[in-house]
């Protein structure tokens, strides 16, 4: 497999179902919107495609995904997952219409596991390898917050040790130099699909350009492999673009994430997880 078209068919076919969101606590029908809620207030709205919708019932069904979340006080933020290669007449203006604000779009990344294996040299001193401390996962979850220019990172270190603890295959990898973490990312193999997914991959300005990244990304792949996954996807920045596309993956498409945020009485709201690679 490795025509575009085919990865596409792939990624559409297998991931876009129960399979993106295997920690959902809850999961509503509205026509063939997935309404997705996860821990902590988060809601997540996803769909195999929009079938066929005009412009017209596209605004109906993002209003009524909205009412749904805003029945619920416990929502705080909502993501619209949206991808470029959907026929979505007037998707972008009802979501602004209804509050969303879009993030800058990011590559959807697909290819052959296989592709991303590769004896890369470190640096010297570079270790690697996974973490599942409570200690070392708020570590890492500090870095990345600190690389994306996120607020707080305590969210992604919550929801991150529940995974862990329910073991659903997640493996968090990090790259160390004398003590300092200077790399991280995550494996996220998706049961009953060929995928993995890699995510979170953020490194420090200062060690971007030595290898350092490639070689996470070739471990996580060996450990993908090992699991039977065959394919890889990934949410990429063009930080990391580049690097999957020299190793052999492929854009297939875009995806940009509409994001709602309920406004508090301070008018403050909890910083929303997001997954980069």
């Amino acid at each position: 497999m490795s025509a575009v078209s085919d990865l596409l068919a792939a990624y559409d076919a297998q991931l876009r179902s129960e399979a993106e969101t295997p920690s959902a606590i809850a999961v509503a029908l509205s026509g063939p919107l997935r309404l997705v809620t996860f821990a902590r207030g988060r809601g997540f709205v996803t769909y195999r495609d929009l079938g066929g919708a005009d412009a017209t019932e596209i605004r109906r069904l993002v209003g009524a995904a909205l009412r749904h979340y805003q029945a619920d006080p416990a929502i705080t933020h909502v993501e619209w997952k949206s991808r470029g290669h959907d026929l979505a007449p007037g998707l972008h203006e009802a979501l602004i219409e209804h509050g969303f604000e879009p993030d800058p779009p990011e590559s959807i990344m697909v290819g052959e596991a296989r592709l991303l294996v590769a004896d890369v040299p470190l640096p010297a001193g570079v270790t690697i390898r996974t973490i599942r401390a409570p200690r070392e996962v708020a570590r890492m979850c500090a870095m990345q917050a600190e690389v994306f220019g996120d607020l707080d990172p305590e969210p992604m270190t919550l929801s991150l040790l529940e995974r862990l603890a329910r073991n659903d295959g997640m493996s968090l990898w990090i790259a160390e130099a004398d003590g300092e973490l200077i790399t991280a990312g995550r494996l996220e193999p998706v049961a009953g699909t060929a995928f993995a997914g890699i995510w979170g991959g953020a490194t420090r300005p200062a060690w971007r350009g030595r290898g350092v990244y490639r070689a996470l990304t070739a471990a996580r792949a060996r450990a993908a492999l090992a699991l039977g996954k065959t394919l890889i996807h990934s949410d990429s920045t063009d930080f990391s673009r580049s690097i999957l596309e020299a190793s052999g993956l492929v854009k297939v498409s875009t995806t940009t994430p509409y994001n709602w945020e309920r406004q508090t009485v301070r008018g403050v709201t909890p910083s929303p997880l997001r997954s980069r690679e």
